[in-house]
């Protein structure tokens, strides 16, 4: 199973980092884990509606050109559904078991993705109705996957 996170923009703060790289390591035992970062476009505070949808559509062509036509798509988007950590996990083991290969999970940078980035989604995935920084929601996105497999290897987790 290969797991792939791509996302926008790179993370800076040292003790996002550290998380990033714990869970990487709990999860080489269950999946190939990929993080591929894309450049975000910098924005100004006062940009237009036209100046954010410059911004999110060149962010998206980057994040498109590192789909492969194989993968199943899951795009973070706060309009996606909410699931709980046991649904995922099923959600996760069944593509696996019907034959998915490979899982994306794809996260926009400060402004969101594309609407081309959403049209590929195989499935739109929230996590909460809330905004989140993305650097946090790559850590928060990464425990749950390890939670899913530990889930699905009825392995003992914190609840």
């Amino acid at each position: 199973m290969k797991i792939t996170i791509l996302c926008v923009g790179k993370v800076k703060e040292k003790f996002y980092r550290d998380a990033i790289a714990e869970y990487s390591k709990r999860l080489s035992r269950y999946c190939k884990l990929e993080i591929t970062e894309v450049s975000d476009e910098k924005t100004s505070e006062q940009a237009t509606q036209t100046e954010i949808d410059i911004v999110k559509n060149k962010e998206g062509e980057r994040l498109l050109k590192n789909i492969k036509d194989d993968a199943y798509v899951f795009c973070l988007a706060i309009d996606g559904k909410q699931l709980d950590s046991v649904e995922l996990s099923q959600k996760m083991d069944k593509l696996m078991t019907g034959g998915k290969s490979h899982l994306v999970f794809v996260i926009g940078g400060s402004l969101g993705l594309s609407d081309d980035v959403l049209k590929c989604a195989d499935y739109k995935l929230s996590f909460s109705k809330m905004t989140f920084p993305h650097q946090l929601m790559r850590v928060i996105l990464l425990e749950q996957i390890y939670r899913s497999f530990r889930i699905s290897n009825n392995e003992p987790y914190h609840k």
